[in-house]
């Protein structure tokens, strides 16, 4: 039902009362435009040409309707151009005949005529080389090339700039839709035009700076929205959704967007930058002042500010991980399974932060994913960058665990010391020592996560410490280090199938 999901949130963010262009921005590279556009309209059939939708509209999804649903508006025939006038494009309509050119010479200008043989038309244009002749920056071969005959003789590049008559009548200078619409009475209308573009995305980013000492955070949120849609959109209302959306081809998706949806209203008195709302089974942020969106442009909004967020700073050393330093989601990836690897070491003991997302640690917001960014301050007042990583759609009340780098001063090392396989009783006996040195200055708690992947059954017959299992192939000791300590924690483990 994903796809009935996003209709729906298609035709809620079509339905709006204010004249202000509104967009509803997902971070899949899409958006939703709402326009109101001023129609007037025969009784009967009426030809409309609008221009200035996006150069990536998806056709299909296009929604035209009377907001105040006085008259009925039946679209008979649709015709979406995205052709806009350009010298390359006029040149390739003008192949065949006699133009003017603007030749610049060492010591003056002049008009030289040339007749259009092939017009190279390539989507890259013309550029003006060091020696004055307009040629295709990135030819793709021979088709390419335009090919003008001057006094008699062709030439594979233009002799100069070109000079063309007025714009025929078919031409267009943005990117349009023309309509042959049916109305079942005459008179002008402010008429609700909504459809789906591709060409926008937006993206979550988060700052983290912890005090000297200590590790309560202080946090700031930006929203990142990049507009390529080849439109500018001004004053627009702009709501952003967050969640995987399952996102169809567009002749796919048109066929179950032809319903009625809801309003969804406004909460008066002062209002943060952006307020979150849960929307089906997504959120919806909203941007409570309008924005401006040129094209090609990426803006940024706060959306989110907190101090005094408690977290915790956690060492993990998971030996046997060569592959990866990472550990986010407390989920490692699978081990080879052959009976060398488990001899390997890696030497890093990581850095993990954790919080918990709740109203009661100063936070509470469902937190769309992005990439956060830490510092602390330094004795003489400095912020230090002290690593990054990525978080994943957050829903309130959750504990949010990021890596951030790996300790200089904590020390691993894992060793293999038995291995045992007895086929004949179909059983395997392996077991390690793990080794830990604390360099710092400090006390610290490091977690030892070991990987029991050699088989389903397994159990652990000799160990030197406590361990807590935290799946079914996994378990967790937990050790303290004093400054300058080291410590080995040993274990047996026994596997039979």
């Amino acid at each position: 039902m994903k796809l009935a999901i996003f209709a729906a949130g298609f035709l809620s963010a079509c339905v709006a009362l204010a004249a202000d262009p509104a967009l509803t921005i997902y971070n899949q590279n899409f958006a939703v435009v709402r326009e109101i556009i001023p129609l007037d309209l025969k009784q009967g059939v009426t030809s409309v040409r609008f221009a200035g939708t996006t150069a990536q509209l998806e056709p299909e999804s296009v929604i035209l309707r009377d907001p105040a649903g006085r008259r009925t508006l039946q679209i008979l025939e649709q015709s979406y151009r995205n052709d806009p006038v350009s010298a390359e494009l006029l040149l390739s309509l003008f192949e065949g005949k006699t133009i003017d050119f603007l030749v610049q010479r060492q010591d003056r200008t002049e008009v030289v005529p040339g007749k259009i043989i092939r017009s190279g038309y390539t989507s890259h244009g013309w550029v003006s080389q060091p020696d004055g002749v307009f040629r295709p920056p990135y030819p793709s071969g021979p088709a390419s090339q335009p090919i003008i005959e001057v006094e008699g003789k062709l030439r594979f590049a233009l002799p100069g700039l070109p000079l063309f008559p007025a714009l025929a009548d078919d031409t267009i200078l943005k990117p349009a839709i023309d309509w042959l619409i049916q109305s079942d009475r005459p008179g002008q209308l402010d008429a609700e035009l909504c459809y789906v573009s591709g060409g926008m995305n937006w993206e979550a980013d988060y700052n983290l700076v912890a005090p000297g000492a200590g590790n309560d955070l202080d946090l700031v949120g930006w929203v990142t929205m990049g507009n390529q849609s080849g439109k500018a959109f001004e004053s627009a209302r702009v709501k952003l959704m967050a969640g995987d959306v399952n996102k169809l081809q567009p002749q796919q998706a048109a066929m179950v967007m032809r319903t009625g949806g809801a309003m969804a209203g406004m909460a008066g008195g002062a209002v943060p930058p952006v307020t979150e709302k849960t929307f089906e089974d997504y959120h919806l942020y909203t941007l409570e002042r309008p924005v401006t969106l040129h094209d090609k442009e990426t803006k940024q909004v706060e959306f989110v500010r907190a101090s005094g967020v408690k977290s915790l700073v956690v060492y993990v050393y998971d030996g046997a991980k060569i592959d990866s330093n990472r550990y986010g989601g407390w989920n490692p990836e699978m081990i080879r399974q052959d009976s060398s690897y488990g001899t390997q070491s890696n030497p890093k003991v990581w850095v993990m932060r954790e919080f918990v997302n709740s109203q009661a640690n100063h936070l509470g917001m469902p937190l769309p994913k992005g990439r956060v960014r830490f510092y602390r301050r330094d004795s003489d007042g400095r912020q230090e960058f002290t690593g990054e990583d990525a978080i994943r759609h957050t829903p309130r009340d959750e504990t949010i665990r990021m890596f951030t780098g790996a300790a200089f001063d904590l020390v691993g090392e894992r060793r293999r010391v038995n291995y045992r396989v007895d086929h004949g009783r179909s059983m395997l006996d392996e077991s390690f020592e793990i080794k830990l040195r604390n360099h710092k200055k400090e006390p610290v708690e490091v977690r030892v996560v070991e990987h029991l992947y050699r088989w389903n059954t397994w159990e652990i017959q000799l160990n030197s410490g406590p361990y807590t299992k935290t799946d079914s192939q996994t378990i967790e000791f937990r050790v303290p280090l004093q400054p300058g300590e080291e410590k080995t924690t040993t274990y047996a483990v026994h596997y039979t199938w």
